[in-house]
């Protein structure tokens, strides 16, 4: 076997975290990241611990259609790292990137491309990939991010993975603050100004496509018959100058499960604790969203009501996860807690 090491890079594990620690949500617009700088980071910690060189770092993530983002070309063309790209389903859901990671790692340990194994991931369907790579003479080595807290001492790295890698080290906290930036926080001015150009633009465009396609008058007998034009002046949603009445609370019920809950009133101080963490989590996650947002974005959003993207869904159990730990996040009252906060500042910021 080479002796040499392979880098293998969970990217929504690791941005997640890492914008976490920067902008206190995981939602990707919030932040921005330093690429060059936390690839240079992680293949150093990975040459301090095992004194190897490396083959190379394979970055997993997932795109719409599994094509290349300016951001994954930018990745890509750094030296040594190769871009595995899965796909976005229609709901959002990344599809495909444990199944390349694991493939690729039982690959390189059975043609003996590298000797040593650097995961940074915390997902516990890696578990068997691990162990198969291990009983093929490789070693796997966790890399992770430091939490003092946390019983694995590491953070969101599930504790069936943990006990099935050889050993866990972690990225120098300096790392993940130098390679992780807020992006800026939102500019009622700037949204107002932005909104106004959208505004003028889509005026124009109506202008030109009326211009284009007017509606031709029926001849005399003839029904009516809507074209491309007309549809497109027909509203889709009310307007947003005045925001929207809160969702009545009947509502709530298509958050609910068969974990019949009795609402907040009954929770124990400990409970009460946790939901007051869920709502400052669902407020910075629509505080963070409204800020990378366009004007069309929201007007859809609002249309849906009360239901949420799985996107912004999903950035919501995420974010507070990392405040309340996983479990927590199953509760209802907590998810409840997740999505009213979410409209009540959205309400707030529009």
């Amino acid at each position: 076997m080479m002796s040499q090491s392979a880098i293998f890079v969970d990217a929504s594990f690791l941005l997640a975290i890492g914008g976490h620690r920067a902008s206190g949500t995981t939602l990707r617009a919030a932040f921005t990241v330093n690429y060059e700088a936390l690839i240079e980071g992680i293949l150093k910690t990975a040459k301090d611990s095992s004194g190897l060189e490396n083959l190379r770092i394979y970055w997993y993530d997932a795109a719409k259609d599994a094509i290349f983002t300016d951001q994954h070309k930018r990745i890509g063309l750094i030296p040594g790292v190769k871009v595995r790209l899965g796909r976005i389903s229609f709901n959002g859901e990344q599809k495909g990137v444990d199944l390349k990671l694991g493939l690729d790692l039982v690959g390189i340990a059975r043609n003996r491309a590298a000797s040593v194994a650097f995961l940074v991931s915390g997902d516990d369907d890696l578990a068997e990939a691990v162990e198969e790579a291990q009983d093929l003479g490789m070693k796997v080595v966790l890399i992770g991010v430091e939490k003092a807290d946390h019983r694995l001492g590491v953070a969101s790295v599930a504790e069936h993975l943990a006990l099935r890698v050889d050993s866990i080290i972690t990225l120098p906290e300096e790392l993940i603050k130098s390679s992780f930036v807020k992006a800026v926080s939102w500019d009622p001015e700037h949204a107002s100004h932005s909104a106004a150009i959208a505004s003028a633009a889509a005026a124009s465009r109506e202008a030109r496509t009326d211009s284009v396609s007017a509606p031709i008058a029926p001849k005399p007998g003839m029904p009516k018959v809507p074209t491309p034009a007309l549809l497109s002046q027909r509203p889709k949603f009310q307007s947003t100058t005045q925001a929207p009445a809160p969702a009545p609370a009947d509502y709530q019920l298509v958050y609910s499960s068969t974990n019949q809950s009795s609402g907040f009133a009954g929770a124990t101080s400990a409970d009460r604790s946790a939901i007051e963490v869920a709502t400052e989590v669902g407020s910075s996650v629509a505080t963070n969203w409204r800020a990378s947002t366009t004007e069309t974005e929201l007007r859809d959003l609002l249309a849906d009501r009360p239901l949420l993207p799985p996107e912004i869904d999903r950035v919501l159990l995420k974010d507070c996860a990392q405040r309340l730990g996983e479990w927590k996040t199953d509760l209802q009252d907590i998810r409840r807690a997740l999505r009213v906060a979410f409209w009540e500042q959205l309400d707030q910021l529009t």
